[in-house]
């Protein structure tokens, strides 16, 4: 009496099509993730002179789509919450670079001395005199902590086709809001690479535990 025998599965190439496949994706992921920092910050620049609103929305609508795709990758939504972290240093440093580079690199800088301050809700407008008069535009602060007084000296930059928002010198640091993006983009790949591993043992291991036993 013979046995028959089952022909063996395919287990290696099946786990080596699901291991490249994730690889892909993973690769995909963090493709996209720059292609997400590139589009905000070029449409920073474009949007120099428009209100913020335009580049926010561009950032965060690409920031969501790259949690959301995170999740789907992981098989799972606790790394999709962290990766609020950096997807904050994208959109910040996607926002500001361009204004500041504008300032940085055309703004002319001036001498002045805050002489009053307006104050509306959480937005504070301070007067300032400069060396030839009054300044037309006033410094303004939008929170709860300015840090700046009535008497106190400082220098601004000021865009001279008036595109960019008058803005205090030590605060115009486009450096700063690259190294931001760096920070963000490196943080957002880390988290791709945990999920696609992750994801792909997840996926592993759902397809052993669906096997039949013999």
């Amino acid at each position: 009496m013979s046995v028959q025998s089952h022909p063996p599965t395919p287990v290696r190439v099946v786990s080596a099509r699901s291991a490249l496949w994730s690889v892909a994706m993973t690769a995909a992921l963090i493709g996209f993730g720059l292609a997400v920092i590139a589009v905000a910050t070029a449409v920073g620049y474009l949007a120099v002179g428009l209100p913020n609103a335009v580049p926010i929305v561009v950032g965060l609508a690409g920031c969501m789509a790259f949690a959301i795709a995170l999740g789907v990758l992981h098989r799972g939504w606790w790394l999709s919450v962290l990766s609020v972290a950096p997807a904050l240093l994208v959109l910040v440093g996607a926002v500001q670079l361009a204004p500041e580079a504008v300032l940085q690199q055309r703004g002319v800088a001036q001498q002045v001395t805050i002489t009053d301050v307006q104050t509306t809700g959480k937005r504070h407008a301070f007067g300032l005199q400069g060396d030839t008069g009054r300044l037309d535009e006033p410094l303004v602060y939008r929170g709860s902590s300015p840090g700046y007084r009535v008497g106190q000296r400082l220098t601004v930059l000021i865009d001279p086709q008036g595109r960019v928002d008058l803005t205090d010198a030590q605060d115009v640091d486009p450096a700063g809001k690259q190294r931001m993006l760096v920070l963000g983009a490196t943080g957002w790949a880390l988290f791709a690479l945990l999920a696609g591993w992750r994801g792909h043992v997840s996926r592993a291991r759902g397809r052993a535990a669906s096997e039949p036993p013999w």
